[in-house]
């Protein structure tokens, strides 16, 4: 069972860090102080200063930026956070938590497009770090205008998740909700960042500049497992824009997915592409990993598992994995990088 240590900056921002993550540090040594800590903590506890551990490696600029985000957190007082389990929202969620205690509530909409494997991580992380999380079940598959997979399909699936737990808030008496975008999405196709405004979301990671290297970071302090998990979007962001959306293309996407991770793939998409005699699925996968996958016994393995689920062809994507791909049919000029198995 990994203890926990009480840490506290300079500026008193409450952090539990995992013991692990600041005595294992190489050349790192955190420096005991008295303790101020809830008498009845279960684990043995310890007061150090944040920038005690971490001063060798992080710059002023990156403290300031967790100090101003602890200042928007206790000027809002309570709010509910849209949580995925992922990278972003999982910091966001962790750090609201800590700040704000149970006047901060971490909110999970649940629906066709979430995989079940996110789904039980994402549980597992709030039993993990102990932030209360409440499954709402959201309507976008009953809304006509997201299952036709337009381009700005995510404005509405973002529009569902709003209604929902703007609702919550009105009975839970809170004030403010808040999502998960951060400085590195600023000027990236992101529709949902529409139905935020309209609901007057906010994205305090993105205020106060943190990019998703800087928020990685962090999370491997705060001994989050999301430090090194890959960016994950919703299943649906698998079919082209005009492809229409399905439970049942959904389903065979996140098989096919769970299939090429059970290898041991690590940065991983299945584009789900209609044609007229069936359907194809193009593998997207880090180019580092390009030579274990066709090796004879591994390709012959995953196309024999993946058209067991329904595909007629199995393709490899020759650019590799790369976060929105697909955007490039209504960005010109944008090609989004390779990825390089990071």
């Amino acid at each position: 069972m990994v203890q926990q240590v009480w840490a506290v900056s300079p500026k008193h921002m409450s952090i539990l860090l995992p013991w692990k993550s600041l005595w294992e540090l190489p050349g790192k040594q955190a420096r005991p102080m008295k303790s101020r800590c809830p008498i009845n903590h279960p684990a043995s506890i310890v007061q150090i200063s944040l920038l005690d551990t971490f001063d060798a490696s992080w710059q002023e600029h990156e403290v300031d930026k967790l100090h101003q985000l602890e200042s928007i957190l206790q000027e809002i007082g309570s709010c509910l956070v849209a949580y995925s389990g992922g990278v972003d929202s999982t910091f966001l969620a962790l750090m609201a938590h800590r700040v704000l205690g149970s006047d901060a509530l971490a909110v999970m909409a649940d629906s066709p497009s979430l995989p079940r494997r996110e789904r039980e991580e994402a549980l597992a992380l709030s039993r993990q770090f102990g932030f209360p999380l409440e499954i709402i079940h959201t309507k976008e598959f009953q809304n006509n205008e997201y299952l036709e997979n337009p381009v700005n399909r995510c404005y509405f699936c973002k529009h569902a998740l709003f209604v929902e737990m703007e609702v919550l808030a009105r009975q839970r008496g809170v004030s403010v909700l808040l999502y998960g975008e951060i400085a590195d999405d600023i000027g990236d196709h992101r529709p949902g960042s529409q139905a935020a405004k309209e609901f007057q979301v906010r994205a305090p990671l993105r205020e106060v500049g943190l990019s998703k290297a800087e928020i990685r970071t962090h999370s491997a302090a705060l001994g989050l497992s999301t430090a090194t998990k890959p960016q994950m979007a919703c299943l649906s962001s698998r079919i082209p824009y005009g492809e229409k959306v399905s439970v049942e293309k959904l389903s065979q996407i996140e098989q096919a997915e769970a299939i090429l991770r059970q290898r041991g793939f690590h940065d991983v998409r299945l584009r789900h592409h209609a044609l007229a005699q069936g359907a194809m699925a193009r593998i997207e996968v880090g180019t580092t990993e390009f030579d274990r996958l066709i090796q004879a016994e591994v390709r012959e393995d995953v196309v024999k598992c993946i058209r067991a689920l329904g595909y007629l062809h199995v393709t490899l994507d020759l650019m590799g994995y790369r976060r929105g791909s697909l955007n490039t049919s209504i960005i010109p000029g944008k090609i989004p990088s390779p990825s390089h198995g990071t």
